[in-house]
C-alpha cells in the first residue's frame, strides 16, 4: 500500500507497526539512518527489538525512531501516534483531547498531553520574514464577564463587557500567503513596531485599522476606518479577521475552555492549518499536510513537567482562571 491519502487509509495503514517505523524512518533519515548520537551512518537494524544499533561505542548506541522526537519515552502505540496527527492536522476546527480519548481508547489526560507535544510539532520556526502586502490585526480571546461569577468580575473591575481580563493576540497575515499570531502582554506601539521589524520585510506595506499603536512605521501603511467602512479599495483586514473567526471557532467550539498560558500553543495549531491550507497554487491534501507535520517532530521534546509548570520545581505549576 502506498502513503495513505485518506483518514481511513490512514488507519489501515499505520496498524502495521513495521510500517509506522518505515514512514518515521524515511521521513527522519531521507539518506540512510543515522545514529542521533554520534553521526554514524552505518547502523545496523535489530528487527526483533524494532531498534538501531550503532557500530560505536557510547550511550544510548541502540536507539529507536522514537528518539529524539514528540515521541520519545512515550508507552503509547506509534499507530495511534500517527493517527492523532493525523487528525489534528486535518481537522478544520481541531479535535478535543476528549475526541481522541474516546476515537483512540486512550485516558483523556493522555490525550491531552498527546495533542500538547503535537502542537509542538506544528510550531512554525519563522525563518523568512513576510513580504508584500501584511494585514495586521489585534483580537482578543477569553470569556464574556457577564458570564462570570459576580466575585469574579469584582477583581476585574466590576464590568459586565469588555475586554478587561482577556488574553491579547496580534496577527499577521500575507496576504495569500501566511499568518503569523503571537501572545503579547499590551497593543502598545513599541510592542507592535517590535513585531512589525521582526516579522516584516522592508519594502511591504502594512494594512491596519485605525488603532494608533500601528502609527509611526518606518513601512508604506494604508489605514481602513471601520467606522467608515470595512474596504476601500485594497485596502482591508479582512483576510486576517477571517483567520481570527477559525481560531475562535476552534476555541469556543472544540476546545471550549483552555488555560491562558497554554493559548499559544492553540494559534500554533491553527497557523499550521492555515499556513498549509490547499490553495490554486498549491493544492495539498490532508496527507501533504500530515507528511509536513511528521517531518517536523525531530529535536521538539516536551514533558509533562513542563507542559504543567513544574520543570522548575515540584509542585510550582503555573495556575490560572480557565477562559
Amino acid at each position: 500500500m502506498s502513503e495513505p491519502k485518506t483518514l481511513q487509509q490512514a488507519i489501515e495503514f499505520f496498524a502495521n507497526y513495521d510500517n509506522c517505523i518505515r514512514y518515521l524512518a524515511e521521513s527522519r533519515w531521507p539518506d540512510g539512518v543515522v545514529c542521533p548520537t554520534c553521526g554514524r551512518k552505518d547502523v545496523s537494524y535489530v528487527a526483533k527489538r524494532r531498534v538501531w544499533q550503532c557500530k560505536s561505542r557510547h550511550p544510548k548506541c541502540q536507539f529507536s525512531v522514537k528518539v529524539g522526537t514528540i515521541f520519545e519515552d512515550s508507552p503509547i502505540p506509534l499507530s495511534k501516534w500517527l493517527a492523532a496527527m493525523w487528525m489534528i492536522s486535518n481537522c478544520k476546527n481541531g479535535i478535543s483531547s476528549w475526541e481522541i480519548h474516546r476515537a483512540l481508547k486512550v485516558t483523556q489526560k493522555t490525550a491531552w498531553f498527546m495533542l500538547h507535544r503535537v502542537r509542538l510539532a506544528l510550531k512554525d520556526d519563522h525563518e523568512t520574514a513576510l513580504y508584500g502586502t501584511i494585514e495586521m490585526d489585534e483580537t482578543f480571546i477569553g470569556g464574556k464577564l457577564k458570564n462570570m461569577h459576580e466575585k469574579k468580575r469584582k477583581v476585574l473591575g466590576g464590568k459586565k463587557r469588555g475586554v478587561v481580563g482577556k488574553a491579547i493576540v496580534v496577527g499577521m497575515l500575507e496576504r495569500k500567503g501566511r499568518v503569523r499570531a503571537e501572545v503579547v502582554s499590551e497593543r502598545t506601539q513599541p510592542i507592535l513596531h517590535g513585531l512589525i521589524e521582526k516579522h516584516v520585510e522592508e519594502g511591504s506595506t502594512l494594512m491596519t485599522d485605525e488603532w494608533g499603536g500601528y502609527k509611526g512605521t518606518q513601512f508604506q501603511h494604508e489605514i481602513i476606518n471601520h467606522a467608515d467602512a470595512y474596504v476601500r479599495g485594497l485596502v482591508h483586514t479582512n483576510g486576517i479577521e477571517n483567520f481570527w473567526s477559525l481560531l475562535k471557532r476552534g476555541i469556543n467550539g472544540t476546545y471550549v475552555s483552555i488555560e491562558p498560558f497554554h493559548l499559544f500553543r492553540y494559534i500554533d495549531e491553527q497557523a499550521f492549518r492555515y499556513n498549509n491550507r490547499a490553495t490554486k497554487d498549491n493544492p495539498l491534501d490532508d496527507g501533504d499536510r500530515f507528511a509536513l507535520a511528521v517531518s517536523q517532530i525531530v529535536g521538539r521534546r516536551l514533558t509533562y513537567k513542563e507542559l504543567t509548570g513544574k520543570a522548575a520545581s515540584e509542585g510550582d505549576a503555573r495556575q490560572s482562571e480557565p477562559f
